[in-house]
């Protein structure tokens, strides 16, 4: 099969496009280290191929969901001394882009060479990124590339609108749908013991009754 790297490899053009490539990832470089010096804490700000890109403001139902999901996971997280839980502010930098997903996990042998001031983390074990019409070209897109790239070995994709989630698990260093649907149960690969209801990101009640599961 013919790759990218194959057809440049075979192109006497090789030293001029290498050239420009490095010419390129150095003007990147400058823009990068410009974005960690000048976002303020309180934007939620990604920088991914060059570019800062500035999110906007979330959705209700995107925060709702958000915010259960963040407290059945701590619930369990946390009782069972799991890892580290991360989510909207924690940054992700990976070896050419930054991103802030909107809930992230890292796993004890990880997370105990975190620092109390440390501002930039490695790529996490569990990744949730909750679509909106803003941000899900690039959930799907680059972030979906990036993450398995980078060995994070379990990705879900939650949609609000539509009430359904993916849940893509690292098979050979790609992603495979071990998940999709409206209802059921959901069961993390990468953190162990966890299961919920699908409904339980989207409906109260549901929630509720989760959460009082985990907590006893």
């Amino acid at each position: 099969m013919s790759t990218p790297t194959a057809e440049l490899l075979r192109s006497p053009r090789l030293p001029l496009y290498v050239a420009e490539l490095k010419r390129a990832l150095a003007a990147e470089k400058v823009r990068r280290q410009r974005f960690y010096r000048e976002t303020p804490e309180d934007q939620k700000a990604e920088f991914i191929n060059g570019e800062v890109i500035v999110n906007p403001p979330a959705r209700l139902e995107h925060i709702s969901s958000e915010t259960f999901l963040v407290a059945l996971l701590g619930a369990h997280v946390h009782s069972k001394d799991l890892g580290c839980l991360g989510h909207e502010k924690m940054m992700v930098s990976l070896a050419r882009n930054d991103y802030e997903p909107d809930i992230c996990f890292f796993t004890k042998s990880k997370a105990r060479h975190f620092k109390p001031s440390q501002t930039r983390f490695p790529a996490p074990d569990f990744i949730v990124e909750i679509l909106s019409p803003s941000t899900a070209q690039t959930d799907r897109g680059v972030k979906f590339e990036d993450y398995a790239a980078h060995g994070v070995g379990e990705y879900w994709l939650v949609d609000p609108a539509k009430r359904t989630v993916e849940q893509y698990l690292l098979e050979r260093g790609e992603y495979r749908l071990a998940f999709e649907g409206k209802s059921g149960t959901l069961r993390s690969r990468a953190i162990k013991g966890f299961a919920i209801p699908v409904a339980a990101l989207f409906e109260r009640r549901a929630y509720a009754e989760a959460l009082r599961k985990l907590l006893r």
